[in-house]
């Protein structure tokens, strides 16, 4: 693995030439700097910053922001420390993330000659002595020969400074010994100049890419320098305010196997800082966070205060975490270029927005934090950002929350001062290891036991992982990875496997263990179907007795489901999870083959329960128009069912005489009856029924199933039947109701 990113080295050319000396027409005005202004006095005409002053100011702050997340002097552990304990293994498998801190920066400016202003060695890696040396080389000389200058001096002696080592370089050279060549060399060229056209960028690409191909072959055959894997040249044209750029941007391209290159062209003045504020945070994987809402006195009213925003830039996993809860449905973050409240322009294109919330404690330790990040400010020089870190490094703390418009607040960050450098610090927004793990009974479960613990533990015992040894992962001749294969059985077992107990019916069923346990395989054998098949036919079997199954019966109302719909719901979860692998082999298709047609029934046995089905529905009605019509259910039932049965015969009277009269019309009104003895279903009656026909049909229907009716009971007339009628016919006798007789 590489041990040095381009991040690890950064060159910086700056064009010293007579035409970087022309203004960038971008005026400062006087009065920014004088808080009042005594009565009459004139004042100062506003100025204007050259071309080499903006360049020089940029290239500064883009120094500032990687000293101040990346200081050269507090470093990770060194490559001595991390190769000490198992030698040249350990140092190869170190990421390049943790010698980010080891950024070393050179600076060179180049007119008629390369002027080299400092050394890759920490000592010189620090902002005072790069002002120094820039002080010590001045602005550019306007009377210089342009012929004589040229920017191409300093991209060459910038190649020449990347073939040397830096002292990390150095140390894992000499800790590898013969695998010196294993440490990898690459960096990065940012150039800011003065084009002239796309032809002149296209030139200084070619001649950055022959000096390249050049050293390489003298860093071969030398013991002190190192071959150039890698460089990456970043081209920016700047040029005056009001004109038009003679070149156009260019995103990163492949020049050659060693060189990228990328164009920028900007203007000066305010947009070549935040066109460099811009590239540090790509070049070192930064991010923004801006503070709102910070509660700041006004300097001309004492007792009033406005609220001001600052920018933060930092490592980008201070905002890990922030990611994650968009997951657990948290307030998601939100992205605003325009929430910086000073003049310069917002540099940061993506911005993570946290409210400042005053802590009620200054105790730094009692939070519970999963991480800590230096960090920057983009606007040093702004009122807000001074009086922030002047607040911050007088030992106060401020917690920051994440901005939602319901809920709790969620405070995810806090800022404060170590030994004289402010952190951001990453305060845990889910619960602490120390607190009370949560009730589960807030899950989608509902109740402890209504989870599938004791499954679960099986099924992490099945799916756990094992170191595989090279040498018997060689002897075993496959060729899919181990670490593939464990994701594939992984996968073949979680593609049915609920979670809850009331969710599934086959998981409850001892039965059905040994098919759930062979279906997930990635292939079967012969045994193993036929072992499937017998579960298949087992169950056959348990429905044709009709036994009992393990269905869940929480959340329901009654006696539950039936005993046909609790097997139906158990084949059809059956046949979702044999389908679930069914393209598994073809053995699985067979198993599937010999569900189906265990679930297709017979006609014969099919029309046998559903005739079983609707008696039974039947007798449930009947029961429950017998239990609501029961006569001796209550007094005032009997008088009005005695009531009723008066009404019925008065009735049945009128529509005998009607009936005899055959003069007299048949009323428009008149309503079909029925006899009181005669059994017809309710279904059969057309119009209206009266209560004693319900009664007496109901009374009719449970009594023929109990025994069959008299004959001369269903022939008789207002449910009385002559007796003895053959004795009638043999003798001539007159047979009464009271079972006496007369002869005639």
């Amino acid at each position: 693995m590489k041990l040095f990113s381009e991040a690890h080295k950064t060159v910086f050319v700056v064009d010293h030439c007579p035409y970087m000396a022309e203004s960038c027409r971008q005026t400062v005005e006087f009065d920014m700097f004088t808080k009042s202004r005594a009565p009459g006095i004139i004042p100062l005409a506003p100025i204007a910053k050259s071309l080499w002053t903006c360049a020089v100011e940029s290239a500064m702050e883009y120094c500032r922001i990687m000293y101040d997340v990346f200081p050269a002097r507090k470093l990770p552990a060194t490559l001595s420390s991390m190769s000490s304990t198992s030698g040249d293994q350990r140092l190869l498998t170190v990421a390049p993330k943790q010698l980010m801190g080891a950024t070393r920066v050179n600076f060179i400016v180049s007119d008629s000659r390369a002027h080299t202003l400092n050394s890759w060695g920490q000592e010189d890696q620090n902002l005072q002595e790069l002002m120094a040396a820039l002080a010590a080389v001045g602005p550019p000389n306007p009377r210089m020969d342009p012929e004589c200058c040229s920017v191409l001096h300093g991209l060459v002696e910038a190649v020449e400074v990347l073939c040397k080592c830096t002292d990390y370089q150095h140390e894992a050279r000499t800790t590898l010994m013969e695998n010196a060549d294993r440490v990898s060399n690459r960096g990065r060229i940012i150039c800011i100049t003065n084009a002239k056209s796309d032809s002149h960028v296209r030139m200084l690409e070619d001649c950055v890419q022959e000096t390249i191909h050049e050293h390489n072959k003298l860093a071969a055959s030398s013991d002190n320098l190192m071959q150039i894997q890698h460089c990456e040249l970043v081209l920016i044209h700047t040029y005056t305010v009001g004109e038009d750029s003679l070149v156009s941007d260019r995103p990163k391209k492949d020049i050659s196997l060693v060189l990228t290159s990328e164009v920028h062209s900007v203007r000066a003045g305010r947009q070549l800082p935040a066109k460099l504020t811009t590239l540090v945070q790509q070049h070192f994987d930064l991010a923004c966070t801006t503070i709102t809402n910070i509660p700041m006195k006004e300097e001309q009213h004492a007792n009033t205060s406005a609220n001001y925003d600052v920018e933060l830039l930092h490592q980008k996993e201070a905002h890990t975490e922030l990611l994650r809860s968009e997951g657990r449905n948290m307030t998601p973050i939100t992205f605003d270029p325009h929430l910086c409240s000073s003049n310069r322009e917002s540099a940061a294109k993506e911005t993570v927005t946290l409210k400042w919330c005053t802590p009620r404690t200054n105790n730094v330790e009692l939070h519970y934090c999963t991480g800590a990040y230096r960090i920057s400010p983009v606007d040093v020089n702004s009122r807000p950002s001074s009086c922030l870190t002047n607040f911050l490094l007088n030992g106060r703390s401020v917690l920051l929350e994440q901005p939602r418009k319901s809920g709790s607040k969620v405070i995810s960050h806090m800022l404060c001062s170590h030994g004289g450098e402010i952190f951001l610090h990453v305060l845990s927004s889910v619960r602490s290891i120390l607190e009370d793990p949560p009730s589960i009974s807030e899950g989608c479960g509902g109740r402890v036991t209504d989870y599938r613990i004791t499954d679960f533990g099986e099924f992490m015992r099945e799916n756990r992982l094992a170191p595989v040894l090279e040498t018997r992962y060689m002897m075993d001749g496959s060729t899919e990875v181990p670490l593939e294969r464990a994701k594939s059985q992984l996968e073949r077992h979680t593609r049915y496997w609920p979670m809850i107990i009331s969710q599934t019916t086959i998981f409850n069923m001892q039965a059905v263990v040994p098919l759930a346990s062979l279906i997930v395989k990635e292939s079967l054998t012969d045994d193993d179907v036929l072992n499937c098949q017998k579960t298949i036919y087992n169950l056959v079997d348990m429905e044709r007795k009709n036994d009992h199954l393990p269905i869940s019966t929480v959340g329901t109302r009654g006696k539950g489901s039936k005993r046909d719909e609790q097997y139906r719901i158990m084949w059809n979860e059956l046949e979702t999870l044999v389908r679930a692998h069914l393209n598994n082999s073809e053995k699985h298709q067979r198993v599937l083959e010999c569900l189906l047609a265990c679930r297709s029934k017979p006609p014969e046995e099919e029309e046998r329960k559903k005739t079983r089905r609707k008696r039974e529905d039947k007798e449930d009605k009947s029961e429950k128009v017998v239990k609501d019509y029961e006569p001796d259910k209550s007094w005032q039932d009997s008088e009005r069912l005695k009531g009723a049965l008066e009404r019925e015969k008065e009735e049945l009277a009128e529509a005998e005489i009607i009936k005899d009269s055959p003069d007299s019309p048949e009323p428009l009104n008149k309503k079909p009856r029925v006899s009181i003895g005669e059994i017809q279903p309710l279904e059969k009656v057309k119009g209206p029924v009266s209560l004693l026909t319900m009664w007496t049909n109901r009374i009719n229907t449970a009594n023929s199933r109990k025994h069959q009716e008299f004959a001369g009971r269903l022939s008789s007339v207002n449910n009385k039947a002559e007796l003895y009628q053959h004795l009638k016919e043999e003798n001539g006798m007159d047979t009464h109701e009271n079972g006496k007789a007369s002869r005639q």
